[in-house]
């Protein structure tokens, strides 16, 4: 016994080995650049296109200091974060194309993203916004801007400068109706609104005569408007969960819905989860065909 406790005693007093059995811990490339004294920019991703830079899901808090002299950048991805805030240094990335900031926490935007003059797509949808700052309206390139996922209410009167907007998806936000610059967009194609708090469609739907996809689901819209039959351009137009009754006799008008839909994927017309008057639910399972002709007659006598 007292043998065993001696090597065991000198045992514990000589130095401890300490055996690594795991893997090597392996740092994000970011990380180990820095570490390693790189030049960030030697993370720069050169396509045929566009140089892109991406720190997506790194549950980063703030931005690293070094991205604002990445003065390349044409696509920023900083998606699935934890940022609460764009510092206004954003602004120095003035050829940025593509800015991806969906999935964080971001309250509000800085007004020095007027300076991004190249920008054509902004993805900011499943953040926390309350507001838009109204300087985004001189980002006069802008196509494609989703705000979905939101806690927005209006949008600045002056977002209807945006004139190349082509996509615009305001979903799952607080609208109690559709903003009035919207309907001075004219290059719009795309419209989302859905699982906002709107009652109705104004007239001046008819405005946006280049639209193809108006979604307008989850909501809790009355009527359908008549001045939305005027939309002659649409191929996918969805009112599925709403409270319509009944159907214009005008939607003939919409020649480029070519069936009642059913997937939420397909192209014609989503009316489903809709108090429509009778025979209107036995009609749409008939087909639009069926439908398109009711309300022909209907309207004739």
């Amino acid at each position: 016994m007292g043998a065993r406790q001696s090597r065991v005693s000198s045992k514990d007093k000589g130095p401890r080995r300490i055996l690594f059995t795991g893997r090597r811990q392996k740092f994000s490339p970011w990380d180990d650049a820095l570490l390693s004294g790189r030049d960030p920019r030697s993370l720069l991703k050169r396509g045929m296109h566009h140089v892109s830079f991406s720190l997506v899901t790194r549950g980063m808090t703030d931005i690293p200091d070094f991205l604002w002299g990445l003065s390349e950048v044409q696509k920023l991805n900083l998606s699935h974060n934890q940022l609460r805030v764009l510092p206004p240094e954003v602004g120095k990335l003035t050829r940025i194309v593509v800015l991806n900031l969906c999935g964080n926490r971001l309250k509000s935007l800085p007004r020095e993203v007027s300076l991004l003059q190249c920008l054509r797509v902004l993805f900011v949808n499943m953040n926390c916004l309350t507001e838009v700052p109204a300087e985004l309206s001189l980002c006069r390139k802008l196509e494609v801007l989703s705000l979905s996922h939101n806690c927005l209410a209006q949008l600045p009167a002056c977002f209807a400068d945006l004139s190349r907007l082509r996509k615009l998806n305001l979903s799952h936000n607080v609208f109690a109706h559709i903003p009035m610059c919207v309907f001075s967009l004219k290059e719009l194609i795309f419209l989302h609104v859905g699982s906002n708090r709107l009652e109705n469609i104004a007239e001046s739907i008819q405005h946006l005569t280049s639209l193809q996809i108006f979604i307008a689901e989850g909501n809790n819209i009355h009527s359908f408007p008549r001045s939305l039959c005027l939309v002659t351009s649409l191929e996918l137009l969805n009112l599925n969960n709403n409270d319509i009754q009944t159907l214009p006799g005008e939607l003939h008008l919409l020649c480029r819905l070519v069936r009642i839909a059913w997937n939420p994927m397909d192209k014609g017309l989503h009316i489903s989860h809709n108090p429509l008057s009778k025979p209107l639910p036995e009609l749409v399972e008939g087909g639009l065909e069926m439908l398109f002709g009711y309300l022909k007659d209907k309207k004739h006598t």
